[in-house]
Protein backbone atom coordinates (compact mmCIF):
# COMPACT_ATOMS: atom_id res chain seq x y z
CA UNK A 1 0.00 0.00 0.00
CA UNK A 2 1.02 3.77 -0.56
CA UNK A 3 0.36 6.37 0.87
CA UNK A 4 -0.62 10.19 0.46
CA UNK A 5 -0.33 13.40 2.95
CA UNK A 6 -2.55 16.03 1.76
CA UNK A 7 -1.05 18.98 2.68
CA UNK A 8 -2.48 21.72 0.54
CA UNK A 9 -4.49 24.82 1.37
CA UNK A 10 -3.16 28.36 2.41
CA UNK A 11 -3.37 28.03 6.24
CA UNK A 12 -5.31 31.16 6.40
CA UNK A 13 -7.29 30.38 9.34
CA UNK A 14 -3.67 30.22 11.45
CA UNK A 15 -2.72 33.58 9.67
CA UNK A 16 -0.36 35.73 10.53
CA UNK A 17 1.61 32.95 11.58
CA UNK A 18 1.23 31.29 7.94
CA UNK A 19 2.67 34.46 6.28
CA UNK A 20 5.91 33.33 5.83
CA UNK A 21 5.64 29.59 7.16
CA UNK A 22 3.74 26.71 6.31
CA UNK A 23 1.31 25.37 8.65
CA UNK A 24 2.89 22.22 7.74
CA UNK A 25 6.23 23.32 9.57
CA UNK A 26 4.44 24.96 12.65
CA UNK A 27 5.09 23.09 16.00
CA UNK A 28 3.31 21.13 17.90
CA UNK A 29 5.18 20.91 21.17
CA UNK A 30 8.72 19.28 20.22
CA UNK A 31 7.78 18.19 16.22
CA UNK A 32 6.70 19.72 12.88
CA UNK A 33 3.13 19.36 12.46
CA UNK A 34 3.68 17.26 8.96
CA UNK A 35 5.68 14.88 11.06
CA UNK A 36 2.32 13.47 13.22
CA UNK A 37 0.62 12.40 9.91
CA UNK A 38 3.12 10.93 8.31
CA UNK A 39 4.34 9.16 11.70
CA UNK A 40 0.49 7.41 11.09
CA UNK A 41 1.45 5.96 7.96
CA UNK A 42 4.89 4.99 9.05
CA UNK A 43 2.77 2.89 12.03
CA UNK A 44 0.61 1.11 9.15
CA UNK A 45 3.83 -0.18 7.62
CA UNK A 46 3.92 2.09 4.33
CA UNK A 47 7.11 2.86 3.07
CA UNK A 48 6.03 5.06 -0.11
CA UNK A 49 4.77 8.53 0.48
CA UNK A 50 3.78 10.98 -1.71
CA UNK A 51 3.53 14.60 -0.20
CA UNK A 52 1.23 17.25 -1.64
CA UNK A 53 1.34 20.93 -1.11
CA UNK A 54 1.48 24.34 -2.20
CA UNK A 55 3.99 25.42 -4.83
CA UNK A 56 5.31 28.21 -2.10
CA UNK A 57 5.35 25.20 0.62
CA UNK A 58 6.65 22.22 -0.70
CA UNK A 59 10.67 23.37 -1.13
CA UNK A 60 10.55 23.85 2.45
CA UNK A 61 8.95 20.45 3.13
CA UNK A 62 11.31 18.98 0.81
CA UNK A 63 13.78 20.92 2.61
CA UNK A 64 12.70 19.20 6.28
CA UNK A 65 12.23 15.68 4.85
CA UNK A 66 13.98 15.14 1.92
CA UNK A 67 13.56 11.83 -0.24
CA UNK A 68 13.08 9.99 3.02
CA UNK A 69 16.09 7.36 2.46
CA UNK A 70 17.09 8.73 5.99
CA UNK A 71 13.92 6.85 7.57
CA UNK A 72 14.13 4.09 4.77
CA UNK A 73 10.83 5.46 2.96
CA UNK A 74 10.92 6.81 -0.63
CA UNK A 75 9.01 10.18 -0.44
CA UNK A 76 7.62 11.92 -3.68
CA UNK A 77 6.88 15.48 -4.14
CA UNK A 78 3.82 16.88 -5.78
CA UNK A 79 1.89 20.47 -6.54
CA UNK A 80 -1.41 21.20 -5.50
CA UNK A 81 -1.39 24.49 -7.15
CA UNK A 82 -5.48 25.18 -6.67
CA UNK A 83 -7.08 23.20 -3.60
CA UNK A 84 -10.11 21.91 -5.22
CA UNK A 85 -11.01 19.44 -2.46
CA UNK A 86 -9.54 15.83 -0.78
CA UNK A 87 -10.64 13.72 -3.55
CA UNK A 88 -8.53 16.02 -5.74
CA UNK A 89 -5.18 14.11 -4.27
CA UNK A 90 -6.15 11.52 -5.89
CA UNK A 91 -5.89 13.08 -9.31
CA UNK A 92 -2.55 14.53 -8.50
CA UNK A 93 -0.51 11.16 -7.42
CA UNK A 94 -2.08 9.30 -9.77
CA UNK A 95 0.80 8.26 -11.94
CA UNK A 96 2.14 7.67 -8.31
CA UNK A 97 -0.07 5.16 -7.25
CA UNK A 98 -2.01 4.06 -9.83
CA UNK A 99 -2.44 0.05 -9.76
CA UNK A 100 -1.85 0.01 -5.43
CA UNK A 101 -4.34 0.57 -2.73
CA UNK A 102 -3.50 3.93 -1.06
CA UNK A 103 -3.94 5.46 2.64
CA UNK A 104 -4.76 9.39 2.46
CA UNK A 105 -4.45 11.28 5.78
CA UNK A 106 -4.80 15.16 6.06
CA UNK A 107 -2.05 17.24 6.81
CA UNK A 108 -2.96 18.38 9.68
CA UNK A 109 -4.19 15.58 11.55
CA UNK A 110 -2.90 13.45 13.94
CA UNK A 111 -3.78 10.01 15.79
CA UNK A 112 -2.94 8.47 19.04
CA UNK A 113 -3.62 5.53 21.36
CA UNK A 114 -2.58 1.66 22.86
CA UNK A 115 -2.69 -0.81 19.66
CA UNK A 116 -3.15 1.79 17.07
CA UNK A 117 -0.42 0.67 14.91
CA UNK A 118 -2.08 -3.07 14.99
CA UNK A 119 -5.14 -1.05 13.54
CA UNK A 120 -3.07 1.05 10.71
CA UNK A 121 -1.44 -2.17 9.78
CA UNK A 122 -4.33 -4.04 9.46
CA UNK A 123 -6.37 -1.80 7.44
CA UNK A 124 -3.08 -1.44 5.42
CA UNK A 125 -3.77 -5.04 4.36
CA UNK A 126 -6.97 -3.67 2.77
CA UNK A 127 -7.45 -5.07 -0.64
CA UNK A 128 -11.13 -4.25 -1.96
CA UNK A 129 -13.22 -1.37 -0.97
CA UNK A 130 -12.33 1.54 1.68
CA UNK A 131 -11.64 1.55 5.06
CA UNK A 132 -12.38 4.99 6.80
CA UNK A 133 -11.93 6.06 10.82
CA UNK A 134 -14.98 7.48 12.59
CA UNK A 135 -14.18 9.00 16.46
CA UNK A 136 -17.05 9.80 18.90
CA UNK A 137 -17.74 13.78 19.32
CA UNK A 138 -19.81 15.83 21.16
CA UNK A 139 -20.82 17.77 18.27
CA UNK A 140 -21.48 15.99 15.13
CA UNK A 141 -23.23 18.64 13.00
CA UNK A 142 -19.70 20.17 12.58
CA UNK A 143 -18.46 17.15 10.70
CA UNK A 144 -19.37 14.39 7.85
CA UNK A 145 -20.99 11.75 9.81
CA UNK A 146 -21.59 7.78 9.77
CA UNK A 147 -24.62 5.90 10.46
CA UNK A 148 -22.83 2.16 10.64
CA UNK A 149 -24.33 -0.73 10.85
CA UNK A 150 -23.75 -3.75 13.54
CA UNK A 151 -20.97 -5.42 11.23
CA UNK A 152 -18.90 -2.16 10.70
CA UNK A 153 -20.16 -1.24 7.78
CA UNK A 154 -21.34 2.59 6.83
CA UNK A 155 -24.66 2.82 5.34
CA UNK A 156 -24.95 6.56 4.96
CA UNK A 157 -22.73 9.60 5.11
CA UNK A 158 -23.84 12.88 5.64
CA UNK A 159 -22.38 16.18 5.68
CA UNK A 160 -22.41 18.27 8.87
CA UNK A 161 -26.13 17.26 9.48
CA UNK A 162 -28.90 19.33 11.34
CA UNK A 163 -30.56 16.15 12.98
CA UNK A 164 -26.98 13.73 13.37
CA UNK A 165 -27.87 10.14 12.68
CA UNK A 166 -24.66 9.12 15.16
CA UNK A 167 -22.17 10.83 17.02
CA UNK A 168 -19.40 9.30 15.00
CA UNK A 169 -17.65 11.35 12.92
CA UNK A 170 -15.45 10.67 9.71
CA UNK A 171 -11.61 11.83 10.70
CA UNK A 172 -8.95 12.84 7.94
CA UNK A 173 -7.74 9.13 7.57
CA UNK A 174 -8.72 6.86 4.66
CA UNK A 175 -7.94 3.63 3.21
CA UNK A 176 -8.86 2.72 -0.33
CA UNK A 177 -8.34 0.30 -2.91
CA UNK A 178 -7.11 0.38 -6.39
CA UNK A 179 -9.67 1.15 -8.11
CA UNK A 180 -9.73 5.19 -6.41
CA UNK A 181 -8.30 6.89 -8.85
CA UNK A 182 -11.21 5.86 -11.49
CA UNK A 183 -13.20 6.77 -8.64
CA UNK A 184 -12.37 10.46 -8.18
CA UNK A 185 -12.31 10.81 -12.23
CA UNK A 186 -15.76 9.69 -11.84
CA UNK A 187 -17.46 11.59 -9.83
CA UNK A 188 -18.47 15.69 -10.51
CA UNK A 189 -17.46 18.74 -8.49
CA UNK A 190 -19.51 19.91 -5.94
CA UNK A 191 -21.27 23.19 -5.83
CA UNK A 192 -17.99 24.74 -4.48
CA UNK A 193 -16.22 23.41 -7.08
CA UNK A 194 -14.32 20.91 -5.23
CA UNK A 195 -14.04 16.70 -5.41
CA UNK A 196 -15.40 15.99 -2.10
CA UNK A 197 -14.18 13.11 -0.28
CA UNK A 198 -18.22 12.37 1.24
CA UNK A 199 -18.63 11.24 -2.58
CA UNK A 200 -15.67 9.19 -2.81
CA UNK A 201 -16.84 7.46 0.11
CA UNK A 202 -20.53 7.45 -1.15
CA UNK A 203 -19.44 5.37 -3.92
CA UNK A 204 -17.45 2.96 -1.89
CA UNK A 205 -21.37 2.80 0.28
CA UNK A 206 -23.20 2.06 -2.48
CA UNK A 207 -21.33 -1.20 -3.35
CA UNK A 208 -21.48 -2.06 0.18
CA UNK A 209 -17.71 -2.10 0.56
CA UNK A 210 -17.34 0.76 3.27
CA UNK A 211 -16.10 -0.48 6.76
CA UNK A 212 -15.59 1.58 9.80
CA UNK A 213 -13.17 1.51 11.94
CA UNK A 214 -14.24 3.23 15.43
CA UNK A 215 -11.63 4.90 17.43
CA UNK A 216 -13.14 4.34 20.83
CA UNK A 217 -12.26 5.57 24.73
CA UNK A 218 -8.38 5.74 25.06
CA UNK A 219 -7.66 7.22 21.22
CA UNK A 220 -7.06 10.95 20.36
CA UNK A 221 -8.00 12.49 17.09
CA UNK A 222 -6.45 15.99 17.29
CA UNK A 223 -6.24 18.46 14.08
CA UNK A 224 -3.95 21.73 14.01
CA UNK A 225 -5.98 23.90 11.91
CA UNK A 226 -6.64 26.31 14.28
CA UNK A 227 -5.04 28.59 16.76
CA UNK A 228 -6.87 26.79 19.48
CA UNK A 229 -6.33 23.28 18.09
CA UNK A 230 -3.12 23.75 17.20
CA UNK A 231 -2.21 24.74 21.04
CA UNK A 232 -4.23 21.76 22.49
CA UNK A 233 -2.38 19.54 20.19
CA UNK A 234 0.52 21.21 21.50
CA UNK A 235 -0.32 20.55 25.46
CA UNK A 236 -1.47 17.03 24.32
CA UNK A 237 1.95 15.80 23.34
CA UNK A 238 4.03 18.06 25.78
CA UNK A 239 1.50 16.26 29.05
CA UNK A 240 2.54 12.78 27.67
CA UNK A 241 5.76 13.13 26.59
CA UNK A 242 7.05 14.79 29.62
CA UNK A 243 4.78 11.96 32.25
CA UNK A 244 6.19 8.70 30.21
CA UNK A 245 9.73 9.81 29.00
CA UNK A 246 8.58 8.58 25.73
CA UNK A 247 7.65 10.93 22.51
CA UNK A 248 4.54 10.53 20.55
CA UNK A 249 5.16 10.90 16.26
CA UNK A 250 8.71 10.77 16.46
CA UNK A 251 9.16 9.65 12.72
CA UNK A 252 12.85 8.14 13.20
CA UNK A 253 11.56 5.99 16.51
CA UNK A 254 9.11 4.47 14.48
CA UNK A 255 10.93 3.52 11.27
CA UNK A 256 13.58 2.16 13.50
CA UNK A 257 10.72 0.03 15.61
CA UNK A 258 9.41 -1.03 12.00
CA UNK A 259 12.80 -2.35 10.58
CA UNK A 260 13.38 0.47 8.03
CA UNK A 261 16.60 1.68 9.89
CA UNK A 262 19.45 0.06 11.29
CA UNK A 263 21.12 1.48 14.44
CA UNK A 264 23.69 2.89 12.69
CA UNK A 265 21.04 4.83 10.63
CA UNK A 266 19.33 5.92 13.71
CA UNK A 267 22.92 7.20 15.40
CA UNK A 268 23.43 8.98 12.07
CA UNK A 269 19.79 10.87 12.90
CA UNK A 270 20.44 11.27 16.96
CA UNK A 271 24.04 13.03 15.89
CA UNK A 272 22.27 15.17 13.88
CA UNK A 273 19.84 16.84 16.42
CA UNK A 274 22.75 16.32 19.35
CA UNK A 275 22.36 19.23 20.32
CA UNK A 276 18.69 19.18 21.08
CA UNK A 277 16.62 16.64 23.63
CA UNK A 278 14.91 15.16 20.53
CA UNK A 279 18.54 14.05 19.63
CA UNK A 280 19.10 12.99 23.02
CA UNK A 281 15.94 11.52 22.84
CA UNK A 282 17.03 9.29 19.71
CA UNK A 283 20.21 8.62 21.09
CA UNK A 284 19.07 7.02 24.38
CA UNK A 285 16.55 4.34 22.05
CA UNK A 286 19.99 3.07 21.03
CA UNK A 287 21.55 2.61 24.57
CA UNK A 288 18.32 1.09 26.01
CA UNK A 289 18.40 -1.61 22.65
CA UNK A 290 21.58 -2.59 24.13
CA UNK A 291 20.87 -3.06 27.41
Amino acid sequence: MKGIVLAGGHGTRLAPLTDAVSKQLLPVYDKPVIHYPLATLLLAGIRDVVIISTPRDLPLIRNLLGSGEQLGIRITYREQVRPEGIGQAFLIAEDDIEGSPVCLILGDNFFYGHELSNMLQKSAKLQRGANVYAYQVADPERYGVLEIDPQGRAICIEEKPNRPKSNWAVTGLYFYDETVVSVAKSIRPSTRGELEITDINRHYIDKGELTVTRLGRGFAWLDTGTFDSLLDASLFVKTIEVRQGTKISCIEEIAFRQGFIDERQLLALAEKYRNSRYGQYLGSLISSELS
